[in-house]
């Protein structure tokens, strides 16, 4: 297991300048870097050779640091920081300026592990080894997440279904290695080591970091190898960029850019890093609407929702894994306009309208009317997705269904966003989105429009059912036949059905 031979040092790194990265509490430069250099390849090249390339699309975690970010906390605006866990792999080296960064090397020393280390080693949780290291750094971000908290000293017994899905007596959340894949342990050792971890002692290192602010990105516009890499400090810097430069990459979470650029070797002469402009990070929720930045990570979001939106919290722990959700953003669901984007439909279902910023002006596009294509939209080269913005809900009854070959971190062959509003036992109205069946995500006008008038019962699902498996244009791949995927749509109902054959109290009190 791979540690370093300094420790990082509590607080802050004073005089970082305008190239530099805070790296395991020491400075590196990051002058002459290649623009589509991923953070990985280039820890590798300074030696810290720790972190892996297993799969270089966010998919095994063994790429897996930790990155200093603002608190996430729900609903506030809250001092102090925390330790992310993030896929190096995908993080491009120069969006890293100004920044700080822990790698499994920054842990601890070889005369004193950090705990995480300790409890890895203590009880076998690393055979060939390859994975371990990434699997530290995102248990040591579980091992830091703030509101952790001890439930007391009882262990569930082995092979529960609590201690496979959720929560031991120390507050680890298992889902928290979800990212990560391992060949060798069969997970089992891995689990027990998290399940043994304590409190972080008052001095650690890494835990006092967390009462400081973390660091903001450093604006950024450097030239390399003839390729260019701009992190504008404004919204109005980036709209101007951008509309003299309209075949300029937008990058935020680099969760679907950094694979083209590892596996498809796409490159871009002007890369616009827009993840931390403050306009886009904007959250607003009142009685009759709620607007989400576009560059919120899906993390921050769930943080800020909290149990607001319940589509949404059912949607998000199913969406990728936390290594992905901790930098991808709504902003790039839309951006990328991908039919198997998961928070689409999801939006859809929600009523959702996207707001397109440019220089001379905003305009606000219901999600319905943005899609024109495969990966095709509205959005023109000198516009900039600002934020999305959705009716609050008022207890309308909402589930959220996906299809897929893993549980976990895996792309949907189907998903399916219900919001029924169900009056008296009655289908009031109904707003159901659909992704994986067909070029674009899509509303199912047809079963919606069967569904509403009717009594919310068995019957009306048998006779609908079979609308909703027409809707689209399903093809078969290697993910699922179209078949297969039509015969999900119409279980889909009955399974909402199944699960929800009553008006939620919700619905109900209103």
């Amino acid at each position: 297991m791979l540690v370093a031979e300094d420790r990082v040092d509590a607080g802050p790194v004073a005089a970082v300048t305008d190239d530099e990265v805070t790296v395991n509490g020491a400075l590196r430069s990051l002058d002459g870097v290649p623009v589509h250099t991923n953070a990985l390849d280039w820890l590798r090249s300074c030696g810290l050779t720790g972190s892996k390339e297993g799969c270089a699309e966010g998919e095994c975690g063994a790429c897996a640091m930790l990155i200093l970010t603002p608190r996430a906390d729900e609903g506030a605006d809250v001092a102090g920081a925390a330790w992310t866990a993030v896929n190096s792999c995908l993080v491009p080296a120069q969006a890293l300026r100004g920044q700080e960064i822990v790698t499994a090397e920054g842990l601890g020393t070889p005369e004193a592990l950090h705990p995480v280390q300790e409890v890895m080693a203590a009880g076998g949780g690393s055979q060939c080894g390859y994975c371990t290291p990434g699997f530290v750094c995102s248990m040591a971000g579980e091992y830091y997440r703030r509101d952790r908290t001890p439930v007391g000293d009882e262990r569930t017994p082995a092979g529960s279904e609590r201690t496979l899905a959720g929560r031991e007596g120390n507050g680890f959340d298992l889902h928290a290695l979800s990212g990560n894949l391992c060949r060798c342990t069969g997970y089992r050792p891995i689990r027990d080591a998290a399940y043994e971890l304590g409190m972080p002692d008052g001095d650690d290192p890494l835990a006092a970091r967390l009462r400081h602010p973390a660091p903001d990105p450093s604006p950024t516009d450097v030239t390399v190898d003839g390729a260019r890499f701009v992190r504008p400090e404004t919204l109005d810097e980036a709209l101007t960029l951008l509309a003299s430069e309209p075949d300029a990459r937008l990058v935020a979470g680099a969760t679907d850019w950094g694979v083209d650029v590892n596996l498809r070797s796409v490159r871009a002469p002007l890369v616009v890093a827009i993840d931390r402009l403050p306009e886009l990070r904007a959250f607003r929720a009142d009685d009759a609407e709620i607007e989400l930045g576009a560059a919120l990570t899906l993390t921050e979001v769930a943080a800020a929702l909290g149990d607001r939106v319940p589509l949404l919290s059912e949607l998000l722990p199913q969406f990728a894994s936390p290594l992905i959700r901790n930098r991808a953003t709504l902003g790039g669901n839309l951006g990328t306009g991908s039919p198997i984007g998961d928070a689409l439909p999801a939006l859809l279902a929600l009523g959702a309208s996207v707001v397109l910023a440019s220089r001379d002006a905003e305009r606000d596009v219901p999600l319905e009317e943005y899609f024109t294509g495969y990966r095709q939209t509205v959005r023109r080269d000198d516009e900039i997705i600002r934020a999305l913005r959705f009716p609050a809900p008022r207890g309308e009854l909402a589930a959220f269904h996906k299809i897929a070959k893993r549980r976990f971190d895996d792309i949907s062959s189907v998903a399916v966003a219900f919001v029924l509003d169900l009056r008296g036992g009655v289908v009031a109205d109904a707003r159901i989105g659909l992704g994986g069946v067909a070029a674009t995500p899509l509303r199912a006008r047809a079963t919606e429009q069967a569904l509403i008038g009717r009594d919310w019962s068995l019957a009306t699902v048998r006779e609908v059912a079979p609308v909703l498996g027409a809707e689209g244009t399903p093809m078969s791949d290697h993910r699922a036949s179209a078949a297969y995927r039509a015969a999900m749509l119409e279980n889909a109902l009955r399974k909402l059905f199944a699960r929800h054959p009553k008006p939620t109290a919700r619905a109900v009190a209103r």
